[in-house]
């Protein structure tokens, strides 16, 4: 489980990694592809704080500057990874709060699941929002990574 987990974030890594490469080098970045990549990095950094029980820097929808994606993309794979590497189990529960005060508990394996899935979804919608201006986005499927 712990080195499939460690694949699927190095994939993650890579596909963020290719979105923020990819809109760095716009004249104009789609507001929507903006509030979505920040949602993505929002969401991943909420998570993880939930894991290891700490209070979240940025709300759900907060907006980040393109300028600093890397950083905060960096951090949360950082965080994840360090997540991964010290679990000797995934199957513990952890309880959280969502977003909407509603109080929860999943399986740590679901989690990370989820980080990945919810990413690979938004990132998604950002490649159709790039295509709507005229940018043919870089193919992002899993198997172009494992080539």
């Amino acid at each position: 489980m712990k080195g499939f987990l460690q694949q699927l974030f190095d994939y993650n890594f890579h596909c963020n990694k290719k979105i923020i490469e990819q809109c760095s080098g716009l004249d104009h970045v789609p507001d929507n592809c903006i509030r979505l990549f920040s949602h993505i990095l929002n969401a991943h950094h909420i998570w993880n704080q939930r894991i290891q029980e700490r209070p979240a820097e940025f709300g759900v929808w907060d907006l980040h500057d393109t300028g600093l994606w890397e950083d905060i993309h960096y951090e949360n794979q950082r965080t994840s990874f360090e997540v991964i590497s010290n679990t000797d189990t995934f199957d513990r529960r952890v309880e959280y709060t969502n977003s909407t005060g509603k109080n929860f508990s999943n399986k740590l394996e679901d989690i990370l699941f989820h980080i990945i899935n919810h990413s690979t979804h938004h990132r998604g919608q950002i490649m159709m929002e790039l295509r709507n201006v005229g940018i043919v986005p870089e193919p992002l499927d899993y198997v172009h990574y494992k080539r």
